[in-house]
């Protein structure tokens, strides 16, 4: 039981804060969006041509959250769920990155990015790769494989704590 709310509030947190940061600013999550939208704002002068998917600075963010998120979640399983051993850590943060991740996938981007028009960046609100939900089903794989490594580390974590 501790687990289901422990992914509840993921996915809560997860969705406040994604969600309202696209919508404030498209241009500031670009390198989420399918490539013929990130090519269609180069086109249009929106965003500057780059030869790498994300910033400099946008690699920093995301393996900062990473970090936090190690931390966080190593501290919470051993903590609230009693967690002692190595994969008892791995195996709950693993669940939990994977219902965020899939959330993400099919609720967020399917769901909700797919079908907003205030995901749409002025310019490209014709384009089809709007409904692209295979790009994002195969970004949820990508991320759930990332979170390997993650959650191996989360589990040495809780094994020290």
């Amino acid at each position: 039981m501790v687990l289901l709310i422990e992914c509840i509030v993921g996915v809560v947190l997860f969705t406040a804060i994604a969600v309202p940061l696209t919508m404030r600013d498209p241009l500031g999550s670009i390198g989420d969006y399918p490539p013929a939208i990130r090519r269609r704002c180069e086109e249009l002068g929106l965003i500057e041509p780059k030869e790498r998917r994300f910033s400099a600075a946008e690699l920093v963010r995301k393996v900062i959250a990473v970090i936090v998120l190690l931390a966080g979640l190593a501290l919470l399983l051993a903590k609230v769920n009693g967690d002692t051993t190595f994969w008892q850590g791995f195996r709950d943060s693993l669940v939990i990155w994977l219902v965020i991740a899939w959330w993400d996938a099919l609720v967020v981007d399917c769901g909700w990015f797919c079908h907003s028009p205030r995901s749409r960046i002025p310019g490209t609100e014709d384009m089809p790769e709007y409904h692209d939900y295979l790009f994002h089903i195969r970004q949820s794989c990508i991320g759930s494989a990332i979170g390997l490594p993650v959650c191996l580390l989360v589990g040495l974590l809780v094994q020290v704590l």
